[in-house]
């Protein structure tokens, strides 16, 4: 793998953890589309912790208030709600643990597949559309109850499958809960960074086994800065655009994206 090529998947990566279309699905497409090799678990890894690192850079400031909401709790001072939050966070990325973890085995054997990460695209788009369609009322974050985070994190669950957008589907469940789209994605992103968190663990677990091979260091760096930065002003953006524009752009693309692979399948089948 080439510098160039590392730079361009890092971008990749960072822009569609956080757009609502599929960084699975992409990463499985795009190196097929160009006829690139498979860039290998290593490379991956670095991939995700970048984008961990975007998400914890941008919402450093929610996760200092929300641990130091749980201090006061535990030393009986009044708490501003932020502990409530954790809590609903940390519910909700129970089951996307649980599946991932008893399904890894078949989940894995999926991100091989063009095919169906094609297929679990076409469904993010009517995910998206659905989503917009029974939105009706528009409530913030602090508004998030139980229910609410269980049902959002069995969303997340649906996106451990490549091409099924983890963003998508969450910031999908928050508008069919109640939520206004900015508040839907915010508490996607805080809700994904323990999933990120957790995947880059296995996957390192995974990389010890198998060690580091082929790829230099320095095309390491630079797909994990590409993905950082891509992922960090991806967030920014995304959050500014919900509040005034719908998720309607990201199904006609994930669409699109959808129906150029089956073209490129047919074609070489």
């Amino acid at each position: 793998m080439s510098t160039i090529q590392a730079i361009i998947l890092g971008i990749v990566q960072g822009l569609t953890e956080f757009l609502p279309v599929s960084s699975s699905g992409h990463l499985v497409l795009v190196p097929w589309w160009l006829g690139w090799e498979n860039p290998g678990l290593a490379f991956d890894t670095l991939l995700h912790w970048g984008t961990l690192l975007a998400v914890v850079i941008y919402f450093w400031r929610d996760w200092w208030e929300m641990l130091l909401a749980v201090v006061n709790r535990i030393r009986g001072r009044a708490t501003d709600g932020k502990d409530r939050l954790l809590l609903l966070i940390i519910i909700g990325s129970l089951p996307a643990a649980v599946i991932g973890y008893l399904f890894d085995d078949f989940f894995e054997s999926l991100f091989h597949s063009p095919a169906a990460a094609t297929f679990f695209m076409i469904l993010t788009g009517f995910i998206l559309v659905f989503a917009e369609r029974w939105h009706r009322t528009g409530g913030s974050i602090t508004n998030i109850k139980l229910v609410d985070a269980l049902f959002i994190g069995f969303a997340q669950a649906l996106a451990i499958a490549p091409g099924i957008s983890r963003s998508g589907s969450t910031i999908a469940a928050g508008l069919v809960r109640g939520l206004d789209r900015p508040s839907a994605a915010r508490f996607s992103f805080l809700l994904g960074t323990p999933i990120i968190f957790g995947a880059g663990l296995f996957k390192l677990k995974d990389l010890a086994d198998v060690g580091v091979t082929g790829i230099a260091p320095i095309t390491l760096l630079a797909g994990f800065l590409a993905s950082a930065i891509a992922g960090f002003l991806c967030i920014r953006w995304l959050l500014r655009y919900l509040q005034s524009h719908s998720l309607y752009i990201f199904a006609i693309w994930v669409w699109i994206v959808a129906a150029l692979s089956l073209i490129r399948y047919v074609v070489i089948s």
